[in-house]
């Protein structure tokens, strides 16, 4: 998987989309992953297209794309996903993603720490630096536990959790050598499985 020091040698300049949080982030890089940022709270549909616009740039002028495609808001990354989808079929060019605990984890640097994000049905989404991405029931997690600020959650907070900033104007920068972004041909939100849907074979209701 290239850095992102690779991609924007390479892709320059580089749209980054994050939804993966309540603060919806936008940014614009060169080749030296110097930019401006567009950041604001609230609905995903409304912001990632406010935050392009509030850059003053547009889609077509990017020679690639970077996006979060989870944990964190569904919508929020399907949202950023539709939009990559659009204007891929447009105008053809790369798309990369990559994980937000992923990118909290590198830039924290700190071994045993484990980033999670709310998975629903009490457990959660947990990983470590150079670790796989997991799914955790709350009564497995263990250890120092940090979770991104501005990520929702269902689930009570396990005991001990404390939050860190999820800016990636500043989280960037410190994984810029990092191996964390995949090229993606259909961008889409994380799942840690395909979901499986029940069949059924509808019935006429007869009274008892």
């Amino acid at each position: 998987m290239p850095s992102l020091r690779q991609i924007l040698a390479a892709h320059a300049p580089v749209l980054v989309l994050d939804a993966a949080s309540a603060c919806v982030q936008v940014g614009w890089l060169a080749a030296d992953g110097s930019g401006p940022w567009a950041a604001a709270v609230g609905e995903a549909g409304r912001e990632v297209f406010r935050g392009v616009e509030r850059l003053g740039v547009a889609p077509d002028q990017a020679g690639a794309f970077l996006y979060c495609d989870g944990p964190g808001s569904i919508l929020g990354t399907r949202t950023v996903a539709m939009a990559l989808r659009t204007w891929g079929l447009l105008a053809p060019r790369p798309v990369f993603a990559y994980h937000s605990l992923a990118v909290v984890a590198q830039a924290l640097g700190r071994p045993g720490v484990h980033v999670i994000a709310d998975a629903r049905r009490d457990s959660w989404h947990c990983l470590a630096a150079g670790g796989p991405l997991r799914r955790v029931p709350t009564a497995e997690l263990a250890g120092e536990l940090v979770m991104p600020e501005g990520f929702r959650h269902w689930t009570p907070l396990p005991a001990g959790v404390t939050s860190t900033p999820y800016v990636l104007a500043d989280l960037l920068p410190r994984v810029a050598d990092a191996d964390l972004f995949r090229p993606t041909a259909a961008p889409d939100a994380f799942l840690h499985e395909e979901p499986a849907y029940a069949t059924w074979t509808p019935q006429i209701h007869r009274a008892p």
